[in-house]
């Protein structure tokens, strides 16, 4: 009778000795799970059939320091974005500018200010720290900000809607990523959802009926940013239902979602609703996010009336969704480069490479072209092609951006191998596949990825430029 070959696998001692484990600089604790594993999965080969024998000892020490180098490795890393998304949800929405990391990065070092006030020397708020650069940027009596958009949303709605009927079209009842639904909110928050008009047509008559006939307490506009509604449509503007609030004493509430602060700062969004805007036609409340065409860190922000942001700062649900300081510094520091339109178009990342005008990506493309094509010379080819990027994140879902790409068409097909590929460098590239080529699109990607992609590509093929 053969010897079982399960036998000749070395004990857990002896492959933790071996010379490629030993003195790696891991913990204990990795080396030990990666043994583990690593034997486990020569066990399970092995009876498989996949393999013919056990490997050798030396071998297996190789598979378990490399996967102790996986575990090791932090999972929260690095993605170069070649998507051509700039909003890029999965992959972390907007990139923080160097002001707003270094901010971040001052903050978590040591002790800050966080809820103390300096010339008094009593405990002060953390709303203080962007409130009044709100006001000034948007032109609102008071502001706050909170961990997400959601959340202000919800403080929003519990301060100033809890236990009252807020009336909110029906072809505004949003669902947000994740599963997250407007009426889900409404509910958590205890106000009562009024359905006024139909989904593609709500009219001011349509509120005035729910405030005079259904006893409406609050009047709630949502922009649907992540889609839209065309066709035999009909949407009831802001001033109008301004007007109606204040005739009867009610107060106008407004998510916008998406959070661009006015129109200078997105020349070629001209479309796209803002903050500013919404606060001058009138609404009482403006929610938005600070990760989105802000450009800053995950936030939620509210600006308005004082009455009413002051009910949502003291508001229960406001502690529940708080920010935290490195946030909360991050947002700041970007908030400060609003103050300069150029400034801000140029240092905050996500705005830079929305206002990106079409002849520089092509100037780009066939740049990077040309490096690649040296790099992966009888690979694929590769070429500058126009493409069609996208705003993201929910914002403005039908509007294209002209763009350019680097397209990389492998010789003999495989693009999905080529893909997998790319995402599996050291550095992480997520492109597109369109057709038959992996693109590389150039509005998402700063010099610095640029290099990336090129050791990427040289990894590869195994050669350098």
């Amino acid at each position: 009778m053969s010897e079982n070959p399960l036998r000749r696998l070395p004990k857990m001692d002896l492959l933790l000795a071996r010379p490629a484990l030993a003195g790696e600089g891991f913990p204990r604790a990795v080396l030990v799970r990666a043994a583990r594993e690593t034997l486990e999965e020569a066990r399970r080969e092995l009876l498989s059939g996949g393999l013919s024998g056990p490997p050798e000892a030396d071998e297996l020490a190789d598979r378990a320091r490399a996967r102790a180098a996986r575990l090791s490795a932090p999972h929260l890393r690095r993605v170069v974005n070649a998507s051509g998304v700039v909003l890029h949800t999965n992959l972390g929405r907007a990139p923080l500018g160097m002001e707003a990391a270094r901010a971040a990065y001052d903050a978590a070092l040591g002790y800050s200010n966080l809820e103390y006030g300096l010339e008094a020397g009593e405990r002060g708020s953390r709303h203080d720290h962007v409130e009044a650069i709100l006001c000034e940027l948007t032109g609102a009596e008071a502001a706050m900000a909170v961990n997400n958009n959601a959340a202000a949303v919800l403080v929003m709605l519990s301060a100033l809607a809890g236990g009252k009927r807020a009336a909110v079209s029906r072809g505004e009842l949003v669902e947000i990523g994740g599963g997250f639904r407007v009426p889900d909110i409404m509910a958590r928050s205890g106000a009562a959802l009024l359905e006024v008009g139909t989904t593609n047509k709500t009219r001011i008559a349509d509120y005035e009926h729910a405030v005079l006939t259904r006893g409406a307490e609050v009047l709630l506009k949502v922009h649907t940013s992540n889609y839209e509604i065309v066709g035999f449509t009909q949407d009831t503007p802001l001033e109008e239902l301004s007007a109606l609030g204040r005739l009867h004493g009610l107060p106008l509430l407004y998510d916008l979602g998406s959070g661009a602060l006015d129109r200078e700062f997105l020349p070629g969004l001209r479309e796209c609703p803002t903050v500013a805007g919404a606060l001058r036609a009138g609404a009482d409340v403006v929610c938005f996010s600070g990760d989105k065409l802000l450009g800053g860190p995950q936030a939620g922000i509210a600006v308005g009336k004082r009455t009413y942001i002051e009910a949502m700062k003291r508001d229960p649900m406001a502690r529940v969704g708080r920010i935290d300081k490195l946030s909360l510094a991050a947002l700041e520091a970007t908030l400060r480069l609003y103050r300069d339109p150029a400034q801000a178009g140029a240092r905050i990342p996500a705005l830079a490479m929305l206002n990106a005008p079409a002849e520089a990506l092509k100037a780009r493309a066939e740049a990077l072209a040309a490096r690649l094509r040296l790099v992966l010379d009888g690979v694929c080819t590769v070429a500058a092609v126009p493409t069609e990027d996208k705003v993201g994140g929910g914002a403005l879902p039908s509007r294209a951006l002209s763009g350019w790409a680097a397209a990389l068409t492998p010789l003999g097909g495989g693009v999905e191998e080529l893909e997998a590929a790319f995402r599996a460098a050291p550095t992480p590239v997520v492109g597109r596949i369109h057709r038959d080529a992996l693109l590389l699109a150039l509005r998402t990607l700063s010099a610095e990825d640029e290099e990336a992609v090129v050791d990427a590509a040289k990894g590869l093929v195994g050669k350098a430029e």
